[in-house]
């Protein structure tokens, strides 16, 4: 059997949750949002997974807001639509959505933003006759725990990470069509996720994680030009830097992967994940020293940030 990587564990509290729809707390079951929305019409919008640890205070505390917050403005100035809350006001909607539900640790936040509501369907952003829909979704959701240690089996697709002419892939848009249709094949091969290259055949990103090998005590990732600027990707590297570990965003092939000495994913769920097969491919059998490593840096990195409350 695969596991998603992004597998968690099932909690009862998440029928009962309170969703924010533009700064109105609603329960589950009656949260809705019009079919006429820009995000549900057409994808028109940009989004955020947020991680909650418990902070100081036993209250919750968003890992590196201000780092996602940053990319959802960036994104929704890409898309050429005004946020019509400022960074300060949507972080305190965010709290005030986690304490409404006491979500203080092992949280997880789908910030979503679309351009509004659309006169009719149709793709002119000038048709759109609201202000941006904002959604805030809090699930208490942990990694199953086999997904730090078991290792995920990795599959490379067809689909390709594009020129950012067609669609920057730096734009973590609604619009993950590539994405899906990637994870789609990842699944037909019982595998847990997709590996995808860049359109000049070296390795990119997965379908919804950032990829790494293990090489000679070295560290690689691919060059980002073709991948989402990841938050915890780039904190890894930042890590792993200030800890002596050589860390390279470089060009490198299919060749290179089956070789290395370990692999691994990366993202804001799950944090740092072993991977331990490649298109059949036995590349460890057991989470190795880096991984180990790097996931206790991360950890403490994490532990840090959370300590400075919100």
């Amino acid at each position: 059997m695969t596991h998603s990587t992004h597998a968690f564990e099932a909690d009862p509290r998440n029928n009962d949750i309170l969703i924010d729809i533009n700064g109105k707390l609603t329960p589950r079951a009656e949260a809705t949002i019009s079919v006429f929305d820009s995000g549900f019409v057409l994808g028109d919008g940009v989004w955020e997974g947020l991680r909650v640890h418990s902070g100081p205070d036993g209250k919750g505390v968003i890992a590196f807001l201000d780092k996602h917050l940053r990319r959802l403005y960036d994104g929704a100035k890409t898309l050429d639509f005004d946020m019509n809350v400022s960074k300060a006001e949507l972080k305190e909607r965010l709290y005030k959505c986690l304490d409404a539900n006491e979500a203080h640790d092992g949280a997880h936040i789908r910030l979503m933003v679309t351009r509004g509501i659309k006169a009719t369907p149709y793709q002119d952003p000038r048709a759109t006759i609201t202000p941006p829909t904002i959604v805030i979704i809090p699930e208490f959701k942990k990694p199953v725990a086999s997904t730090a240690t078991q290792g995920a089996r990795l599959f490379t697709v067809h689909v390709r990470r594009g020129y950012p002419d067609g669609q920057d892939q730096k734009l973590n848009s609604h619009s993950k069509l590539n994405c899906i249709t990637a994870c789609i094949q990842a699944a037909k091969a019982n595998a847990d996720e997709a590996l995808m290259l860049d359109p000049h055949g070296f390795v990119a990103t997965c379908n919804s994680t950032h990829f790494f090998i293990v090489r000679d005590g070295e560290i690689w990732t691919s060059t980002g030009d073709y991948c989402l600027g990841g938050i915890t990707r780039s904190i890894v590297l930042e890590l792993a830097r200030a800890n002596g570990i050589t860390a390279r965003e470089k060009n490198f092939s299919l060749h290179d992967v089956y070789g290395a000495d370990e692999a691994f994913i990366t993202g804001t769920f799950a944090g740092v994940s072993p991977v331990r097969e490649v298109d059949g491919r036995a590349i460890s059998t057991e989470r190795g020293p880096m991984v180990d490593r790097l996931q206790s840096l991360y950890q403490q990195r994490i532990k840090d940030d959370a300590a400075k409350g919100r």
